[in-house]
């Protein structure tokens, strides 16, 4: 069996910078990082929670799947993220069950992680990401 680890929970929000300053101010954290992703259509930035990350999202466009969701629901809960070791082995594990996948292959997500995402209505309406972290320090 797999060993899956809480990575982040993602919200969705219209404004970034307001996001932050509200998140800030109520929470007195600062985000570790901070970049654009544009394969993914946000820029996103994480915040540090005891062993795991919020991160923020905000969509580059309307018609980004974060464009849409925010259109559609309003800001909010937008998926959880679950680390793993060996995505490919998590992918082939999901599928070999029966898992409605959406990523069959991992791309690049932030932090040049390997990311795949498994279908909301496999599990509770919820969007699951699974999340390998690429080691830091590593000459591969």
């Amino acid at each position: 069996m797999f060993a899956y680890n809480l990575d982040h929970v993602a919200i969705a929000v219209h404004d970034l910078d307001a996001a932050l300053a509200e998140y800030s101010r109520l929470y007195g954290s600062e985000p570790l990082h901070r970049e654009v992703v544009g394969e993914q259509g946000v820029e996103e930035a994480m915040i540090a929670v005891g062993g795991s990350h919020v991160q923020l999202l905000q969509p580059l466009d309307a018609e980004s799947p974060v464009g849409r969701f925010l259109s559609t629901r309003g800001e909010g809960l937008h998926h959880i993220a679950l680390a793993v070791a060996d995505i490919d082995a998590a992918l082939r594990h999901l599928e070999s069950e029966g898992a409605r996948l959406i990523d069959r292959e991992p791309r690049i997500g932030g932090r040049g992680a390997k990311i795949a995402f498994v279908h909301p209505k496999q599990f509770a309406g919820t969007l699951v990401e699974l999340v390998e972290v690429v080691s830091e320090g590593t000459d591969d």
